[in-house]
């Protein structure tokens, strides 16, 4: 790189930042596990212990709620080593958190596994990968223009209108 950059001048851009308000004083802030993290992991904060049964799913409260900038969302996506040891997996993934919902950040969480899990508070249920989100006009058209792919989907490429 010119005049001696390197690759991690790129973390000195600056970037969007979200506002976190605890709504339990004891909940943890969402927090990137590894430098090259891209999503922030976060963690149930809860009272008392949750059983999810086999095939069960529950919101799982963080005690967090966000403040994210316009024009950018928080998706909420799973965490592998949960969806692989226990069969723990968000259910809407990716969820999205809209930058104007102010409530509480709840993780709707399945059970896919064979076991009983329990939920404890301070365990890591999920991770948030923050990402642009704009808005854009939507118009109506009296048709489509065409390309090459056309309408093939599910697995069909290179059909024409």
């Amino acid at each position: 790189m010119p005049n001696g950059e390197t690759a991690g001048a790129f973390s000195m851009i600056s970037r969007p930042a979200v506002r976190v308000y605890r709504k339990d004083k004891n909940a943890a802030l969402p927090i990137y596990a590894t430098k090259g993290a891209a999503g922030a992991d976060v963690e149930a904060s809860i009272p008392e212990d949750i059983i999810l049964q086999p095939g069960q799913r529950k919101k799982i409260p963080t005690g967090l709620c966000l403040e994210i900038e316009p024009g950018w969302e928080a998706q909420v996506r799973p965490r592998s080593g949960l969806a692989l040891k226990h069969g723990i997996t968000v259910l809407n993934a990716p969820g999205t958190i809209d930058s104007d919902y102010r409530g509480e950040l709840e993780i709707i969480l399945v059970h896919l596994g064979d076991e009983p899990y329990t939920v404890k508070s301070g365990d890591r249920i999920a991770q948030l990968v923050f990402a642009p989100a704009p808005q854009l006009d939507i118009k109506e058209i009296d048709v489509l223009n065409c390309t090459e792919r056309g309408e093939g989907g599910f697995g069909s490429t290179g059909m024409k209108c």
